[in-house]
């Protein structure tokens, strides 16, 4: 019975093994199959400047700052962003906000990390002060395993400073990466888990320097999940769909921000 006992001990340890090493062998190979993928590219002619609505509305001076989400990368044109959608939204009005001459403008850059939001603040305060600042940023962060509190700090950093200069702050979380087709599993499941851990650090962050929280990965991942039209070709990046959906769940938190006074 003993010598029965170690041998099932002996086999179970080397499929343990087995299992480990070719799990670990698995992952290496969807990583480097995830470098290898073709991405969607920043659309140069993507004009990131533009206004939308009545000249005569009162005027509402709205930026972007953070990663592709927010210049559109996946997409040809600047209606289909997350700004031109929300701007549109805006500059249409509602029974809360009324019409509303909206001044889009982007900061944003492909590919960003929260260490880079310092940069975009700055460039986002010169000239006129915008109203409203819309931040996407977090996936970046938690795929290149970014440690969560650290990244949230810097992001609190960035919106405290939009803050202090009277600007009106919503933050888009870290979407839910368990959505992304370019990643397959079981890698994509441990994409999910890192999203998850990087929003929840944003939402602390972003709400103690005074800002408001729209959680699209709660909100809008089942979307995603559910539809593989809300992404473009390369299974990363939203589409116009996707973008449109990021939008929707933003809109409810730029309208108060946009109704909020200054300061």
């Amino acid at each position: 019975m003993a010598g029965l006992n170690a041998r099932i001990g002996k086999a179970a340890a080397t499929g343990l093994l087995a299992g480990t090493v070719g799990g670990a062998a698995l992952l290496v190979g969807e990583i480097l199959a995830a470098k290898a993928r073709r991405y969607a590219k920043p659309t140069m002619g993507l004009a990131l400047r533009t206004s939308m609505g009545r000249v005569s509305a009162p005027p509402l001076r709205l930026v972007l700052l953070g990663d592709s989400a927010a210049i559109g990368v996946g997409v040809e044109w600047l209606s289909e962003t997350v700004g031109g959608h929300l701007a549109r939204l805006l500059a249409e009005g509602s029974a809360e906000v009324g019409e509303r001459h909206v001044l889009l403008s982007s900061v944003g850059v492909a590919g960003s990390r929260s260490s880079d939001l310092a940069t975009q603040v700055a460039r986002a305060l010169l000239g006129e002060r915008p109203d409203v600042a819309v931040v996407l940023i977090g996936a970046h962060d938690a795929t290149s395993l970014r440690s969560p509190e650290e990244s949230a700090a810097q992001l609190g950093t960035a919106v405290r400073r939009l803050r202090e200069a009277g600007v009106r702050v919503v933050v888009g979380t870290c979407p839910d990466l368990g959505a992304l087709r370019a990643i397959a599993p079981p890698l994509r499941q441990i994409a999910a888990v890192l999203g998850r851990r990087m929003a929840k650090a944003q939402v602390k962050a972003v709400t103690a320097a005074g800002g408001s929280v729209v959680q699209l990965g709660d909100e809008t991942g089942a979307v995603f999940r559910a539809d593989a039209g809300t992404l473009c070709y390369d299974g990363f990046h939203p589409s116009a769909d996707g973008y449109r959906v990021w939008a929707h769940a933003l809109y409810p938190a730029v309208v108060k921000a946009a109704m909020t006074p200054a300061g």
